[in-house]
């Protein structure tokens, strides 16, 4: 356990040897449940790979009046425990608080990023049905509206496990991570960025890659052959190797 600025007891695994390198979850993802997965063990041969419950998920603590600065204060806490620097790897939401904690001047000499979901107009009214199906509803039927309002398979939503359910409260975190996304915010993210997406995403995920890439400073794009949302491990760690640690 890592204890945040604000006193939340935040859940970490450590694996392997080597510079240290933090795995940031996306939307719905923690330890009992993670469909979009970092290929960690073969990452381990060459980093200490350390994989985190954010907060209100797992094993993680929580606090009541979520903000971003809470989210970025987990990092800061991470990091110094990794021994006071440290790559990051966002996954889909992820990628936006990777690209926060960088703009807030945590040391990170780099980030990679896949599927940044980005908009630089959201609409608050996808914010505010989030909360009311959350308030009526619960966190199961918040879990499977959000998954239908950002394009997830129906088949994938109706395989979820009930383990999925339990952190629906926490996607009211990410869409306000989504709110604070800008092009001022991309800016300000100066360091090298690997933007990746899958051939099986294409669409709107592959859109949201191009406008992250076109708005970070020092930002490479890269698609790999995959599925939705999902690239094989034995593809992506190579990749992430030659990023972070190129020859």
């Amino acid at each position: 356990m890592v204890t945040a600025p604000d006193g939340v007891e935040i859940s970490v695994t450590r694996t392997g040897a080597g510079p240290a390198l933090i795995v940031i979850d996306a939307a719905g993802n923690f330890s009992g449940f993670r469909p979009l997965t970092a290929p960690v063990d073969l990452l381990s041969e060459h980093f200490s790979v350390f994989v985190y419950d954010r907060r209100g998920r797992g094993a993680s603590g929580d606090a009541p009046a979520y903000t971003v600065e809470k989210e970025v204060g987990d990092l800061a806490a991470l990091i110094d425990a990794a021994g006071g620097s440290a790559y990051l790897y966002g996954m889909s939401s992820g990628c936006l608080l990777a690209m926060h904690a960088v703009a807030a001047g945590l040391p990170v000499p780099k980030i990679a990023l896949f599927e940044p979901p980005l908009s630089f107009d959201p609409d608050p009214a996808f914010t505010t049905a989030v909360r009311d199906v959350l308030t009526s509803q619960g966190r199961r039927a918040t879990v499977e509206f959000f998954n239908r309002a950002i394009g997830v398979p129906d088949e994938l939503i109706a395989g979820q496990p009930a383990e999925a359910w339990s952190v629906g409260h926490t996607l009211l975190y990410d869409c306000l991570l989504l709110e604070t996304a800008s092009p001022e915010l991309l800016g300000a993210v100066d360091v090298p960025a690997l933007v990746i997406d899958s051939t099986g995403s294409a669409g709107p995920l592959a859109d949201m890659a191009a406008l992250a890439a076109g708005h970070l400073p020092r930002a490479t794009r890269l698609t790999l052959p995959g599925e939705w949302h999902g690239v094989a491990g034995e593809v992506l760690a190579p990749v992430l190797r030659s990023h972070f640690l190129p020859e």
